[in-house]
């Protein structure tokens, strides 16, 4: 709200500007540092003094006197230097602020164009880990935050079904444990734990006898061409393991529109079509010699951007013949944008919303009619160590005349997760705070168990501030619900609150804290909103006051501290759009604990229930109002639950 008002101002400013100047310029507005400087303020002549050559106080008081203050607006000051202030209808504002919604559509974005989130993106061989968490939080955040906006989003996790690591666990059943399809079929669960023992076996076994990397090799083809008995153990371990995996998911509230399986794309030749593009437009060569000989190579020695490289040329098609990781990752890119020329089959996945592609025949389907990709805008959520790849892809959509999508192909980047000492060793491992995952050595933190260790924690803390042992089974119950949300909402704020440029050491005491910067203490704070509330409606006292009572509100009433939370919460929307737009989601929740702060910082100095005056009353909660509206808002774009109490 506060960024139309914003947008007004610099308006008026640039009217007065071009009457008392004659000059054409963009005024800069922000929000000042200090609440007696106004609510905003713009610094246009200090920047202009040079070229009008005047000093900048007499052109803001000659620029003051051309102006009158814009509607909502109570009056124009120069202050300082020069700077040009303005001074919001504190009355006015409040009372819109009652009936407007915290974040809604963006005027910046274009619902008809569809945005592309892929995100989670596990291996489907082993457990999910810590780290895969932060990825599907940081997706799902950025995909929650758009659609919030107003954009037309499409969420998909890509499934690599024939990859090395669902190679190595099919090697383990059939040829290290001796397993048939039927006994990998009657495993009990949790069977994603069962493979993650399995996965980091194998990898022993091959260092004890190299050789058997060759029952590697010729997994990995039977499960590219879909034939044999190692082909149906991998359908068979792939699919087990993607449901423990969107269970795991689903635990944090994370869901999704598609998956997508590189089975499929491999099955329906979308490499070719691909391949047949590159070669067509000259954006790959076949080498005749030198090290890359019997190779089809992109060379990228041209670009700039990849200029410096040992070796810039990238490897599309090996020598054998089999395609790269990167060269499937362009014919998939090409197929989001909707410029591959060919579709997927769909079906619904276990018979609800989610999508997945399928194969043809009768286990496969058509969709109904349910159209995936054709996006407009690509955003591929991968960790910064995939960067150089993710370059390559948008230089083969370059090379391939596809200026616009290539700039559209965003790499959403972030960096890896370890542990705190102290986590490390509440975990079972020796304190480092630097711990590394290894899936290969069997090394991690499971998702699943660092939420049951979250849910314990969150029950200990609840019990330790109710003093009591739950208070019966319906109140252990609810103990029960309870200590799930807590434990989403730290998991999900740590995840999302560290800028993405920074390796960050999940910490389980930071994370459940109800103090501080974590999910809990937004929860804390929207509990403490809504029992105001609640001892209003036990004393028969109105719960809400509208916005044409606060309309009436004399001026006085609103001291700076209530002001200044009112005109922090009219900076969500501005806030969410800047995220979006950034990929910094941090600012969200940066954004969400400032709020949550400042409405600590009022709750005992401004009193509703005792207050005798109405006035000040009906303002205060009011000021109550916009605050938990608005933080409920963030709180539903970070994923973070809120409970009725705590």
């Amino acid at each position: 709200m506060l960024q139309d008002k914003r947008n007004l101002v610099a308006g008026v400013l640039r009217r007065g500007l071009s009457d008392a100047f004659g000059l054409d310029h963009d005024p800069v507005v922000e929000v000042p540092p200090q609440r007696r400087l106004g609510d905003l303020a713009s610094p246009c002549a200090l920047h202009l003094a040079r070229e009008l050559r005047q000093a900048p106080r007499a052109i803001a008081e000659r620029l003051l006197e051309a102006v009158d203050p814009p509607a909502g607006f109570s009056r124009i000051t120069v202050e300082g230097p020069g700077y040009l202030n303005f001074h919001l209808d504190r009355t006015g504002f409040a009372a819109a602020m009652i009936d407007a919604v915290p974040v809604s559509r963006s005027a910046a974005i274009d619902s008809r164009a569809k945005v592309i989130v892929e995100h989670t993106n596990i291996n489907p061989n082993k457990a999910a880990h810590i780290g895969h968490l932060r990825n599907a939080v940081l997706g799902d955040v950025l995909a929650r935050a758009l659609r919030r906006l107003g954009q037309t989003t499409e969420v998909q996790n890509y499934i690599d079904d024939t990859g090395v690591q669902v190679a190595d666990v099919v090697v383990g059943f059939l040829d290290l444990r001796g397993c048939s399809v039927a006994d990998i079929e009657a495993l009990p669960e949790p069977f994603d734990y069962v493979c993650w023992d399995i996965y980091s076996e194998v990898g022993r076994w091959y260092d004890g006898d190299p050789q058997r990397l060759e029952l590697r090799r010729r997994t990995l083809h039977a499960l590219e061409t879909g034939e044999g008995r190692r082909a149906e153990a991998g359908r068979l371990v792939a699919r087990r393991i993607v449901v423990r995996h969107l269970a795991t998911m689903a635990r944090i509230d994370i869901d999704y529109d598609l998956l997508t399986r590189e089975s499929e794309i491999l099955r329906l030749d979308f490499f070719v079509a691909a391949f047949e593009q590159l070669k067509e437009t000259g954006a790959v060569r076949f080498e005749e010699s030198g090290k890359n000989a019997g190779c089809w190579v992109m060379p990228l020695a041209d670009s700039e951007e990849f200029q410096g490289l040992e070796d810039p040329d990238k490897v599309i098609v090996r020598s054998d013949g089999t395609v790269t990781y990167v060269g499937k990752d362009i014919a998939y890119q090409l197929w989001k944008f909707g410029l591959l020329g060919r579709d997927f089959e769909y079906a619904r996945f276990g018979g609800g919303s989610l999508w997945e592609t399928a194969p043809a025949g009768p286990d496969g389907g058509d969709g109904g009619g349910e159209r995936f990709g054709e996006g407009s805008r690509v955003i591929n959520v991968i960790d910064a160590r995939q960067a150089y790849l993710q370059r390559i892809v948008r230089a083969g959509l370059e090379a391939l005349g596809h200026q616009d999508e290539a700039r559209d192909s965003i790499h959403f980047a972030y960096e890896m997760v370890a542990l705190s000492a102290k986590t490390a060793e509440h975990l079972g491992f020796s304190g480092d705070a630097r711990l590394e995952m290894s899936g290969r050595k069997g090394i991690g933190v499971k998702a699943d168990d660092l939420l049951d260790q979250l849910e314990a924690k969150s029950r200990d803390e609840i019990l330790e501030r109710r003093g009591d042992d739950g208070g019966g089974e319906a109140a252990g119950e609810d103990i029960g619900v309870l200590a799930r949300q807590i434990a989403v909402a730290a998991l999900r704020f740590f995840m999302a609150r560290a800028t993405t440029t920074r390796v960050i050491a999940f910490d389980i005491d930071d994370a459940t804290s109800f103090e501080g910067e974590s999910g809990p203490y937004l929860q804390y704070s929207i509990v403490r909103a809504r029992n105001i509330r609640r001892r209003l409606r036990e004393e028969g006292l109105a719960q809400e006051v509208p916005g044409s009572r606060v309309a009436g509100l004399p001026a006085g009433v609103w001291s700076d501290d209530l002001w200044d939370l009112v005109l922090f919460a009219s900076q969500c929307q501005e806030t969410v759009e800047r995220a979006a737009a950034t990929l910094e989601l941090s600012l969200i929740a940066r954004h969400a604990v400032d709020l949550a702060q400042k409405f600590h910082a009022i709750y005992h100095r401004h009193p509703i229930l005792h207050e005798q005056d109405a006035d000040l009353r009906d303002a205060r909660l009011a000021v109550t109002q916009v605050f938990e509206r608005s933080l409920e808002a963030l709180a539903a774009i970070l994923g973070v639950p809120l409970p009725e109490r705590m």
